[in-house]
């Protein structure tokens, strides 16, 4: 019998060929998700009693022979009737799998039933120049071969095959050899088919060996013989689709070095997430440990996923982009695809579907704290960065969260906001009745004024994630009366201003008068000169930088803060101490070198206290010290 391919327009096929899929290798995954489809069909009519037999082996073969050219799928499932085939195959995008679905209605499910476009065969031709299909149906009726070259034009005889199920014979085209390739389709069907539920075996046909019994040919040579290699690629029943019950702590762990081979690291717990209504979603959540400063590289480590059939890793329609941080699978036939399977549809389920796995996280979160607050603690900082993401991004994971997020102070411990709010709120609430929380971004670089601060009383709290600055902000906005500062971002008295200041010992001529002198040794441009009646015990000279414009900045550099402010060069303050000893001496001086040298050693001490001091003014500040000791 001959025939034309039933389309709406003649270049169907050149169009197939270029644009169905953005990527060619899709093919594969097509190919071997209806081979699934055709056995998940007769699984399906075995259950119902329709199929009597024993339906036997499921397993789908794919076969490689590189001297042919040919790249197979073979399936032993439902199997094509010639009126079907004409049906199937004849008619672009009619579904095979929808049709099946609705001829039984109410007495099988789609789990497992993948296909619902029926454009999937036709991918065949984005990389063949002419495809095969030997065919036999579960009914008792005669095996047919269905043969087209991509034209829309085809053939169909009778066929002599007596198993049933489908043969695709695809003839690779020369622009498309790679598919030829062992290691080419062995990857593709890693990435694609890993986890399909019906067992896959890759077999290749394509090199010849010595005949393994020493047979010999005429020429007394020992023979050549074709050297067949079989591997079964994927895992049919992987752990998410089992019940947590089931499962045991090195379960997951193993499932864990199964999607990520090349990771060493334990992810410090995960999430199992099983859902049959509203929607259906399936998948295991881990959390890894989070570098601070590698947060843009852990992204798309979540698999999504469609009845077990890979879809993408680029799940950001799916999951809220704070938990693209975590690893793992989300296994949904509910989350819209279009055409190509490739690229996510937004809907109303997608949104629901997100929500539910932000909340399932949260929840989880809640109650490790609650189960083990010891055991929370100790895996915090590894969490942190994902935390502050979390609560910057998601308002419903802020309000589910913010309760249970915990604050880490210099001395190690640990506090929620209401905890240490209750730990702070005498020594650290201003005369205005704002409580004034102070942090560290570098404790080690800091501990000089930490240890100030400590000694008067202050508590200091560890914030150095890559998005302190914005997630200060925001407590800011979300609480009442709290304002962040670090420690470093003024004078101590000024961070935390009380109704009894320091009166200054310098009167407004005097600073008149030295204020030149100062400007003479700093770059102007890079440091404004700030008088403070500080203690005297305070240094007489100290550098700090603006809370807002430091943290601007910050905000800026990363994203989210003021247009152009993270451009901008860094600004100080030079904080002259106006009760400091030093300064009044400093004043006194009429040595005018002397009173020069007097202040540069001031300012040096300054910028030595902040790591700013370098270079050639850090050896004249050494050389100087070194004379002063003489």
């Amino acid at each position: 019998m001959k025939g034309t391919i039933n389309v709406q327009a003649e270049n169907i096929f050149p169009i197939i060929k270029k644009f169905l899929y953005s990527d060619h290798e899709i093919f594969l995954r097509e190919l071997v998700s209806n081979a699934v489809d055709a056995t998940s069909k007769l699984k399906a009519l075995s259950r119902m009693g329709e199929i009597k037999d024993d339906v036997g082996s499921s397993m789908i073969e794919v076969k490689l022979d590189e001297k042919k050219g040919t790249l197979s799928v073979i399936d032993r499932g439902i199997g094509m009737t010639e009126e079907e085939v004409e049906k199937y195959l004849n008619q672009v995008a009619f579904s095979g799998a929808s049709e099946f679905l609705q001829k039984y209605e109410g007495k099988v499910d789609d789990a497992g039933i993948i296909g619902h476009f029926g454009l999937g065969f036709y991918s065949a031709f984005m990389v063949a120049k002419k495809v095969e299909v030997i065919t036999k149906s579960w009914k008792d009726e005669t095996a047919v071969k269905w043969v087209c070259d991509g034209s829309p034009e085809f053939n169909i005889t009778k066929s002599k095959k007596t198993q049933r199920g489908t043969e695709i014979i695809l003839h690779i085209d020369d622009e498309s050899k790679e598919f030829l390739e062992e290691g080419r389709v062995a990857g593709i069907l890693e990435k694609y088919c890993k986890f399909l539920p019906v067992e896959i075996k890759f077999g290749t046909e394509d090199s010849y060996i010595d005949d393994p019994k020493g047979a010999k040919d005429d020429k007394g040579e020992v023979k050549q013989v074709k050297k067949t290699v079989d591997n079964i690629v994927n895992n049919p029943n992987p752990l998410w689709k089992k019940q947590p019950a089931e499962l045991s702590a090195e379960d997951y762990s193993s499932f864990y070095r199964e999607l990520y081979p090349m990771t060493f690291e334990e992810p410090l717990f995960n999430i199992h997430i099983n859902v049959d209504y509203p929607f259906n979603l399936t998948g295991v959540l881990y959390f890894p440990k989070l570098a601070k400063h590698k947060v843009e590289l852990q992204k798309n480590k979540i698999q999504l996923y469609s009845n077990q059939v890979f879809i993408t890793d680029s799940v950001e329609n799916v999951v809220p982009e704070f938990l693209t941080l975590l690893h793992g699978v989300i296994d949904s036939p509910d989350i819209p695809l279009n055409v190509s399977r490739s690229y996510l549809q937004s809907d109303s389920n997608v949104k629901k579907i997100s929500g539910h796995i932000t909340k399932k996280v949260a929840d989880k979160l809640a109650e490790m704290y609650k189960n083990d607050r010891a055991d929370f603690e100790q895996k915090w900082p590894d969490m942190q960065v994902f935390m502050d993401y979390g609560l910057l991004t998601d308002e419903k994971f802020y309000e589910r969260i913010q309760p249970t997020y915990l604050l880490k102070n210099t001395k190690g411990e640990f506090k929620t906001f209401d905890e240490y709010k209750e730990v702070i709120k005498d020594a650290q609430t201003d005369k205005d009745g704002n409580l004034v929380i102070l942090y560290t971004n570098d404790a080690e670089a800091q501990h000089s004024i930490i240890s100030k601060a400590t000694a008067k009383g202050y508590d200091v709290l560890e914030m150095n994630t890559p998005l302190t600055a914005h997630l200060v902000q925001q407590f800011e906005m979300k609480m009442e009366k709290v304002n962040f500062k670090r420690v470093d971002a003024d004078a101590l008295e000024k961070l935390v201003p009380k109704e009894n200041a320091v009166e200054s010992n310098l009167t407004e001529d005097q600073k008149n008068t030295l204020t030149p002198v100062i400007e003479g040794i700093v770059d102007k441009q890079k440091f404004a000169i700030q008088y403070e009646s500080l203690d005297e015990n305070d240094p007489p000279m100290m550098i700090t930088q603006s809370e807002f414009m430091r943290r601007m900045k910050e905000q800026a550099e990363i994203g989210g803060g003021m247009m152009g402010m993270g451009n901008l060069p860094d600004s100080f303050n030079l904080v002259v101490n106006s009760n400091h000893p030093l300064v009044s001496k400093i004043l006194v001086e009429q040595d005018e070198a002397k009173r020069s040298k007097m202040v540069q050693q001031a300012t040096d001490l300054a910028l030595l206290s902040k790591g700013m001091l370098k270079g050639e003014k850090l050896t004249q500040f050494i050389e100087r010290s070194v004379n002063l000791i003489d």
